[in-house]
């Protein structure tokens, strides 16, 4: 067997762990959704889909078989107790009843006895399942709970097994490891954890938008993690000793059945490791052989000439395309700093050309400089310090090195920028920490400031307008007056404010239920999107240049995402309505992402829709078509006042948004 089956084993048994749970494979909508790519089962032949089902059985072995029965018995002398302990990571989050957690061991029950009844050629245990009224019962509970409009079985394998879901995830992030990638993952348990985690964190943010799952959705809603999901099917494989077996029985026959090649494709037949020739990537100038290092500082010394034929290559491969990067891979650099000289023949070769970007890469960290805003020679320096940095001055988790970044423009210091430079910075141990609460820090004497940043597999990304010293940390926020939202708005306050971009009141505390002016929607929205922008201005005679807020409306008011009363006058201590937080919301996303669309009868589920200010419907519409916002008993309230609870929430969605 290939290294690349041997890990997509490992890997995809954990999520058949889980899909045992939802009882996989054994809707006929779930699977023809997951096998066929068909978008509904009534469009496919029934007969079809059971033979696919039993494709997969059929590549059982006798011993397989029996690993399938003995986890059906192991399960079916689960107690109450055990249950609820295995569970306790989604179950403290969905605060169920005592009749719906008893109903919720009933149906892991049954879907466990279903992944050997099934092989037994039984498909009617599916219905009684799926149409159970205690059952069903049970979904709408949890769909009341997380806000959202139904929740079926088939949403459930839909998270798993859709085109974009967990199992699809895992082989897209499988497809992309090397052979020794491969090697590390095979013997690192761990290691795999991260993996299945990183597919999770991934299939999570598809809640809003196109391509949205009903489960991701209502999964944020309720504040439940991907660690909480790991946990889970991390508890199911340690303490149900015969789920790791049968989960490994079914990936297995599943990789039989449907192959896994290079890519993260489906066919082939496998055998040995399949091996994919390097393609050199136009954009990608390699510059390793130009790097040396001198008493532990690395120096780049670029030639001019290879450098704009590096430009015109790129630009060959993508004719008529604009905004493109070209990358200067510096490999492995073993020094404490490393500088980057830019020559102003460079810097003026790449204008003229159309070049927007010039990219620095070396061990895992990435500075992309848009070189459109500057006229002279660039220098960026980038040193290595001690993790003591950050460790002398807090207790939070250090997920990352801590890099001091500096730049010269024409040989002067130049901390602040028109154009955000942008960081991408390799973490390091987060694979035991919460990612969402993961936060790009700028380290400001002596303390941490957090500016956010937005995680990518392995890396965080913040655009950064000035530059310092930063880290990663894990930025646990706990208020104590949360309670009382904790339920629906718990999880995304603590998101938010561990990003930066929302804060307490003092003393621990948040006031959830108080009302949010406009100065500070645009400061948690500017903080949030990563939009700051030192050099925007803007001419309210309301707004002194001083106040804490004067740059965010400055960003806002240049981006058009928030307007005056009048062309004078901001009225920044005005408490903002849900309509008006609607609009700016709508307007910022759709600067950032322009092909988000619009649902012309979102605003017909409102029965309050008539009360929307006919200058604000647009925003609410788009809003309501992407889930950035939702209403409550069918009405929207468009001109009630935002509570700080319900900024965060929205700000989350936002945040998130795909």
């Amino acid at each position: 067997m290939s290294l690349k089956k041997k890990l997509a084993v490992s890997t995809l048994a954990v999520s058949m762990a889980a899909a045992s749970v939802a009882g996989f494979p054994f809707s006929s909508e779930g699977l023809a959704k997951h096998l066929t790519g068909v978008a509904s089962a009534a469009a496919v032949d029934h007969n079809a889909v059971k033979t696919k089902i039993k494709a997969i059985y059929s590549n059982l072995t006798a011993t397989e078989v029996t690993y399938l029965q003995n986890y059906s018995k192991e399960v079916a002398g689960i107690d109450q107790a055990k249950f609820e302990e295995i569970f306790a990571p989604v179950l403290g989050k969905l605060q169920l009843n005592s009749e719906d957690k008893a109903t919720s061991l009933k149906l892991f029950k049954s879907v466990s006895s279903v992944v050997y009844d099934v092989y037994a050629n039984d498909f009617d245990v599916l219905k009684n399942i799926r149409y159970d009224v205690n059952n069903v019962k049970l979904f709408n509970n949890i769909a009341a709970k997380a806000k959202v409009d139904s929740l079926s079985f088939d949403d459930i394998l839909d998270f798993f097994f859709a085109t974009n879901g967990v199992e699809a995830e895992l082989r897209a992030l499988l497809g992309s490891k090397s052979t020794a990638d491969m090697i590390n993952l095979i013997g690192n348990p761990e290691s795999q954890k991260t993996l299945v985690k990183d597919a999770v964190y991934k299939v999570l943010e598809h809640k809003t938008g196109v391509g949205a799952l009903t489960v991701s959705d209502a999964v944020y809603n309720l504040g439940i993690t991907a660690d909480d999901l790991v946990k889970t099917f991390d508890n199911v494989n340690t303490q149900i000793k015969s789920a790791k077996p049968a989960a490994q029985a079914l990936a297995l026959a599943y990789i039989r059945t449907y192959p896994l090649v290079s890519g993260g494709g489906t066919g082939g037949t496998g055998g040995g490791t399949t091996v994919t020739t390097p393609v050199a990537t136009p954009g990608v100038y390699d510059v390793s052989a130009l790097v040396s290092i001198v008493n532990g500082k690395a120096t780049l010394k670029l030639v001019d000439a290879d450098v704009l034929k590096a430009f015109d290559a790129l630009l060959a491969a993508n004719p008529g395309k604009t905004g493109l990067t070209l990358t200067l891979n510096l490999g492995t650099v073993n020094a404490t700093t490393v500088e980057v000289p830019l020559s102003k023949a460079i810097i003026e070769a790449a204008k003229a050309k159309g070049i927007a970007n010039i990219a620095v890469t070396f061990n895992g960290l990435t500075v992309t400089i848009p070189v459109g805003q500057f006229s002279e020679a660039v220098t960026l320096t980038v040193t290595t310090e001690a993790d003591t940095t950050v460790t002398s001055i807090t207790s939070l988790k250090l997920a990352s090195k801590v890099y001091s970044f500096d730049l010269t423009v024409g040989g002067v210091a130049t901390t602040t920028f028109k154009q955000p430079l942008t960081i991408k910075l390799p973490l390091v141990g987060a694979a035991s920490l919460d990612k969402e609460l993961l936060s790009v820090s700028k380290i400001v004497y002596g303390k941490l400031q957090f500016q956010g940043g937005v995680v990518d597999g392995d890396f965080i990304v913040e655009p950064r307008d000035t530059f310092s010293s930063y880290a990663v940390v894990e930025n646990k926020v706990s208020f104590s007056d949360t309670a009382s939202v904790q339920a629906w708005a718990g999880r995304q306050i603590q998101v938010v404010a561990a990003k930066g971009a929302i804060e307490g009141i003092g003393s621990g505390k948040f006031a959830p239920k108080s009302n949010v002016t406009r100065a500070e929607f645009a400061k948690m929205l500017i903080r949030a999107l990563n939009l700051e922008n030192s050099t925007a201005t803007e001419s309210f005679s309301d707004v002194s240049s001083t106040a804490w807020y004067a740059p965010y409306v400055a960003v806002a008011a240049e981006k058009g995402i928030i307007t005056g009363r009048n062309s004078s006058t901001f009225d920044p201590n005005a408490t903002i309505t849900r309509a008006e937080m609607a609009t700016m919301i709508s307007r910022a996303v759709k600067a950032l992402k322009p092909a988000a669309t619009t649902d012309a009868t979102a605003l017909s589920k409102f029965s309050d829709a008539a009360k929307i200010s006919a200058s604000l419907k647009d925003g609410v519409a788009f809003a309501a078509s992407n889930n950035l916002v939702i209403g409550n008993a069918g009405k929207f309230n468009p001109n009630a006042t935002a509570t700080r609870a319900e900024a965060a929430v929205i700000i989350y969605r936002t945040m998130n948004f795909k």
